[in-house]
This record gives structure tokens, sequence and C-alpha cells, in this order.
């Protein structure tokens, strides 16, 4: 593309966005971003943008509102400016865990802030390990929905776990589970280490509104080590959950791999006290104070870097699914 490329960043993960600029040799736009005294975000570009391809990252992470607010005004501003095109490059896509009406007078959020994003001036999404897969088609835009997958992998083949079995925390990552096995079979071949690796099922039962309790193991896991995968991390209770139920099950030992550490609460705690061997996670949100130990960063940063790449230079991005 002609378009010179411009990367903007809000106060999300500003760390996040200084290393994406970085993998590519290039710095973050100028802007003035602060706060009105009644608390109201305060913005102006400092850049000429006008027929520029400007990509703005900002992941929605806690403080959710205030950082959704913020994308969506740092996006506006530029479409007033005249920029050729504005791709909003969300690692962490948030309200999408209300994705459909499964009860009476509920919203999907998820679908609202689809519409918000684009309402505001996205042309184009990026995003991360979207906690449902059809949410991308809850957009009128292109999405290109990145996989932390590969990375995941190459840092499980590094513990060098044998008898390797992938856990789903739920039912609802079974595809992700048995994805993610194929993956670290091929790879365990690659490495003359060839060997089934199976995949195994958390049963869950949610005890109340932040509650879940772990009654069930669907697979076999004696005497093997598992890799539970999943999306997000929120309370850690879960998580906690699974990895003792794996064990009494007979499990060697548990490792996690999981993409967004939203970490609310006493979360970090509860890991750190928990009888999980490793917690791997990506900076797509800033990692929490405090949090260390038994949790581990596999950094993102240089993947979203290629993908802004290639969607300015309007290149494919499905290579890049695959860590290629």
């Amino acid at each position: 593309m002609d378009a010179e490329r411009l990367i903007f960043a809000g106060t999300g993960n500003p760390e996040f966005a200084r290393a994406v600029a970085e993998s590519l040799g290039e710095g973050l736009g100028r802007m003035s971003l602060g706060r009105f005294p009644d608390g109201e975000v305060s913005l102006k570009v400092e850049v000429n943008v006008r027929g520029r391809d400007c990509f703005v990252i900002q992941p929605t992470c806690p403080p959710v509102n205030e950082n959704l607010m913020e994308v969506m005004i740092i996006m506006d501003a530029l479409k007033r400016a005249s920029a050729y095109r504005v791709t909003a490059v969300v690692p962490y896509y948030a309200y999408a865990r209300q994705d459909r009406k499964d009860q009476p007078r509920v919203p999907i959020t998820a679908k609202l802030v689809a519409d918000l994003l684009t309402r505001a001036g996205a042309d184009r999404l990026l995003t991360m390990d979207l906690h449902a897969g059809q949410i991308q088609g809850f957009f009128d835009i292109p999405v290109d929905n990145l996989a932390a997958a590969p990375i995941f992998a190459k840092a499980a083949m590094a513990l060098a776990l044998p008898e390797l079995v992938v856990a789903s925390p739920d039912v609802g990552g079974v595809k992700a589970a048995r994805s993610f096995a194929r993956r670290l079979e091929r790879m365990r071949e690659e490495r003359g280490a060839p060997g089934k690796v199976d995949f195994a099922v958390v049963d869950k039962r949610r005890t109340g509104a932040e509650e879940v309790a772990a009654v069930n193991i669907i697979g076999d896991v004696e005497g093997r080590s598992v890799v539970i995968i999943d999306d997000i991390v929120s309370t850690g209770g879960s998580l906690v959950e699974a990895a003792g139920l794996l064990l009494e099950r007979g499990a060697v030992d548990v490792v996690a791999v999981v993409t967004h550490p939203i970490l609310a609460g006493d979360a970090v705690d509860k890991i750190e006290a928990s009888r999980l061997k490793a917690l791997f996670v990506t900076d797509t949100v800033p990692l929490k104070e405090g949090a260390g130990g038994k949790i581990k960063v596999c950094s993102v940063a240089p993947l979203f870097g290629a993908a802004i790449d290639a969607i300015h230079r309007n290149r494919s991005v499905s290579r890049l699914f695959d860590g290629g």
C-alpha cells in the first residue's frame, strides 16, 4: 500500500503497543491523551493522518469501559482527520462472554461492542483468540483473529513433558483442545519424539454467579502430563479446580496455557498457591502487579507486528496462524 503507516496506542497496554511498534522498527504516533476534570477522555492527535493507514492498539481490559471509550474516541478523531483506513487492534476483546441469548432478557454484548467499534470508525479489526469464533460474524468489516496456540506450543514443548494430554476446561473448548493436541503431536514428530497426544475435558458445574466447580474428567489422564488450554483466566477459580481434579485423577503434573490473563481479585494468589506447575499467558493485557513465580509471559507483540505489516501491505495474514 502506498499510504504511510502510523501506529497509535491508548492507555490500556502502552508497553505492549510500544513492543509491537518496535518489532516493526517504528515508534508510536503522537497524541495528547488525558482526562477532563469530570473524567471524560480528552484527545488530540498531534500528527497529520490525512491519507494514512492508521492502526490503533488498545485491549479492552480492566478498566473495560474506560479502555473501550478510549479506542472509539481515538478512531473517531482519526476518521474525522481523513485517515485513509483505521484498523482497531484489540488484542483482548471484552464483553465477548455474552454472545447469544441463552436466557430471557439478556443482552448480546459481543454484538453491541462490534457495532460500537464499527460505528466509531473501524475499517478492520485485528484481535487474538476471541472467546467464541462466531463473534467474527457480528462484524460487517474484515476481522483477523490471531491465535496464540503456535507460541504456546513452543513453550509447552520446551518443558519436555512426557506422555502428553491436552485438556479443555469445558465442553465448549473441545475443538481448541483437539487442535492444540494435533499441533503438539506434529511438533513431537518433527523432533523425533513421536507419540499420540490425547485430549480430555473437564466437566464443570456452575455453583454461583462467580463460582464454578470441576466435578469430572472425560478422558484418561492417569500417569500423563496435562496441558490445560483456555482463552481467559479471570478469577482463577475454575483453573485451580481443574488442575486439582486432574491431579486427583492421576495426572503427573499440570501446566496451563491461557491467552488473556485478566487475573481479577485474588487470582494471582490462588494460582501461586495451587498445584499448577506453571501458567503461560500472553501480554495482550498488562500482567497484574505481583504476578510472577508460576505465571510466565509469552510475548505476542512480534506476531501482532507481523499481522499489522501484512494488513498494511495487503498480504495474507493466514500464514501467521501456523506461526509461519
